[in-house]
């Protein structure tokens, strides 16, 4: 665990390949992109890197778990509304935003 996060950070360098980490790093950062991001319009694709981060974060976190006498943050519910809330709260605002009818729409029942 202690391992993991320094070998995800990036460096800069002016070759184009750097190693097989780095190329490995690049190529899933964009299939994940890619996967994420096929059915959003080009507006939603700036949320990709703040998603990615995400899923990594979780991802590791919840692997972590499977270490034995190890506990998993995410089963907590504080950890799990600390990262929700926001995110929520940000897209609610966005929408308001951007398109304030239909967001007003999505937040009310149905036929009303």
């Amino acid at each position: 665990a202690i391992l993991v996060p320094p070998l995800l950070i990036l460096t800069s360098s002016n070759r184009l390949v750097q190693n097989w980490l780095s190329t490995l790093q690049a190529w899933m950062s964009k299939t994940f992109s890619k996967q994420l991001m096929l059915p959003i319009n080009f507006q939603g694709h700036k949320w990709a890197s703040m998603l990615l981060a995400l899923t990594l974060m979780l991802l590791s976190l919840n692997l972590l778990g499977l270490l034995p006498y190890t506990f998993t943050p995410t089963t907590q519910l504080s950890m799990n509304m600390a990262l929700a809330v926001p995110m929520w709260l940000s897209t609610v605002l966005i929408g308001m935003r951007n398109q304030p009818t239909i967001s007003l729409g999505h937040l009310l029942p149905e036929g009303t």
